[in-house]
């Protein structure tokens, strides 16, 4: 089993790269993890209380649970894998059955920031991207995806994204094997990581 840690700032293209990777891999062998199913359980919170929590500290991941799943993966056991709603900013009810796979990929903003989870990745990668394109993604995406008003986005932005993005994602950057720049497509990178995953795959 190949494990790779996927991590960037917000809005940095950490979703293209990881589909550029496995789009030529056999589906049935690559499983793919998001950080953001590993939020925090909020439900004894109301949506107005939710809404104030600072999401891109790591203290607002369930590590504990991400890295126990990973883990379990590792030694071949089936897990259900939180399901989370943007909209609600909370998890659902459901959960989503996930078998072991030749190969795991976990993406996230945090996935480098925390040192345990950091031991079980066997690749760790960094996609860097401008901070003006990362806000302007960040913005399309929170607006039309996720149903939040401009005011909103920009606050969360200014008050929590940028001062938590200098403080604990920027830095995590020091611990990639690999940093991938997104600001166009990285035909090199993209390609030297496929090739190390069809190495391992054969």
């Amino acid at each position: 089993m190949l494990v790779i840690g996927i991590a960037g700032g917000t809005g940095c293209g950490k979703t293209t790269v990881v589909n550029q990777i496995v789009e030529e891999l056999p589906k049935d062998e690559v499983v793919v993890i998001s950080q953001d199913s590993y939020y925090n359980d909020l439900s004894h919170m109301t949506k107005e209380e939710r809404g104030k929590v600072n999401f891109d500290h790591p203290n607002s991941i369930d590590f504990d649970l991400l890295i126990s799943h990973l883990k379990a993966l590792k030694n071949g056991k089936t897990i259900e894998i939180p399901v989370y709603s943007f909209v609600e900013e909370n998890r659902l009810a459901e959960t989503l059955t996930t078998v072991p796979k030749k190969v795991i990929i976990v993406e996230g903003i945090l996935v480098l920031s925390n040192p345990e989870l950091r031991e079980l990745f066997d690749i760790k990668i960094y996609v860097h991207a401008d901070s003006d394109e990362r806000l302007i993604r960040r913005l399309q995406r929170d607006i039309k995806e996720r149903g939040h008003d401009l005011e909103k986005v920009l606050n969360r932005y200014q008050t929590a994204v940028k001062p938590m993005h200098n403080q604990f994602i920027e830095p995590s950057k020091e611990f990639a094997d690999l940093i991938i720049p997104n600001n166009h497509y990285n035909t090199v990178a993209v390609g030297l990581v496929r090739t190390i995953i069809n190495n391992k795959l054969v």
